[in-house]
């Protein structure tokens, strides 16, 4: 199995490369713990597009119950309001930052939640900047965990694309992705992570580009034409 997933990552690398379509660019991105760097000499892939780190962390929470481009208009505003700081959106009234993020939906919610994040954003800076505090994946991902509103998927998001952690993220592309290629039929998120992870080499670089491979894929080829392989 871990020679047919890499073999079918080559096969939707190659497939990118000679299409040329599709968001996956490179950005000069500064991330966080560069001692997670991907290996070799391989830059970090940016298919998720930021200027930030803390960016990324704001599109991860935007984009929930809705498409790129919707996400893409909220952070548009931000940044034209001059809020695309944690410390500036705690400071924003709630009524101001529900307007600027209006086009990503629920934006009530997502204003809430998006304080909340930013607040433990500024939190885990603080405890990363000391040098004291080295978390692990888990342990990092347990901190994502406790913000109310984040999820299993935003999680390994903001740690895998923000942190340079890697963690496989899934999605409902991905479940499809599995399906389709007779890989893997589980139940749970952690299920479907745990497939992944156990068969492919543990690389940021390499877990960026399987999931926006996978993405892109997936908006390709759509539900009812996709034609399923069998398991083996």
């Amino acid at each position: 199995m871990k020679k047919r997933l890499i073999s079918i990552y080559r096969e939707l690398e190659t497939g990118h490369r000679t299409r040329k379509t599709g968001p996956m660019e490179r950005h000069n991105v500064q991330w966080f713990i560069e001692a997670n760097a991907p290996i070799g000499n391989r830059k970090p892939s940016s298919w998720w597009p930021a200027d930030s780190p803390f960016e990324v962390m704001v599109g991860a929470v935007l984009t929930q119950n809705t498409n790129w481009k919707n996400v893409e208009k909220a952070i548009a505003n931000l940044k034209e309001a001059g809020i695309l700081d944690p410390q500036a959106i705690l400071k924003t009234e709630n009524s101001k930052l529900e307007t600027l993020i209006r086009p990503s939906g629920y934006f009530r919610q997502k204003a809430e939640r998006l304080k909340l994040a930013s607040r433990k954003w500024i939190e885990i800076k603080a405890k990363l900047e000391t040098g004291d505090w080295k978390p692990s994946d888990t342990e990092l991902r347990s901190e994502w965990l406790s913000v109310t509103g984040v999820g299993p998927e935003t999680a390994d998001s903001i740690l895998l694309y923000a942190f340079n952690m890697p963690v496989f993220v899934i999605d409902a592309y991905t479940k499809r992705f599995c399906e389709h290629y007779g890989l893997f039929k589980g139940k749970t998120y952690g299920e479907y992570q745990e497939f992944f992870e156990s068969n492919l080499p543990m690389e940021v670089y390499l877990f960026k580009e399987y999931h926006a491979l996978i993405v892109e894929w997936a908006k390709r080829n759509k539900k009812d034409n996709v034609k399923r392989l069998k398991y083996i």
